[in-house]
């Protein structure tokens, strides 16, 4: 084989190499004013409790007030979008009252629900990158101790406080 016939082939398999891409998982994006929440338009900066963000792999990013709307798109039959990262805030790290940073992947995080600790639109799960912030919360505001996996779309329903109230 000549100069040329190597050149090509060096040349041919740099092109192919473009062609496998590897996945680049999106980074958690900081708060800003004005950041609304992709359901409700509420300002995210102006609420207590984990907030949360989904990134799609078309790139958009969506923002949520709470982790409970987190849950009900990413567990709803209807919204399923390819993913490439979800994150919330880790609330052993975070001021309940205005969170602003600690992003963490929403899919490895310890969640409670039920506690007394009130989210931007009541109930929440508050979020937790480890496991003994989690039991410690539990212990000061109550609550259940969950892994992402075993949060089910019931326990993420966005239909309010109406919906459940069986004396209407």
């Amino acid at each position: 084989m000549g100069t040329f016939g190597l050149y090509a082939m060096l040349l041919s398999a740099l092109l192919m190499s473009g062609c496998e891409k590897a996945e680049v998982t999106a980074q958690p994006e900081e708060l800003k004013p004005g950041t609304a929440c992709s359901l409700d338009g509420m300002l995210l900066l102006d609420y207590p409790g984990p907030k949360a963000q989904i990134h799609y792999a078309n790139g958009e990013t969506e923002f949520f007030c709470d982790t409970t709307e987190m849950f009900s798109m990413l567990l709803a039959p209807e919204q399923q979008r390819k993913i490439s990262a979800a994150y919330t805030q880790d609330m052993g790290q975070e001021d309940w009252r205005k969170p602003t940073g600690h992003w963490i992947d929403a899919r490895t995080a310890f969640y409670v629900k039920d506690s007394t600790s009130m989210g931007s639109m009541g109930p929440t799960f508050a979020a937790f990158a480890k496991q003994a912030d989690a039991e410690a919360f539990i212990k000061q505001h109550g609550g259940t101790l969950y892994r992402f996996d075993e949060v089910t779309p019931d326990m993420a329903d966005l239909r309010g406080g109406a919906h459940h109230d069986h004396n209407m």
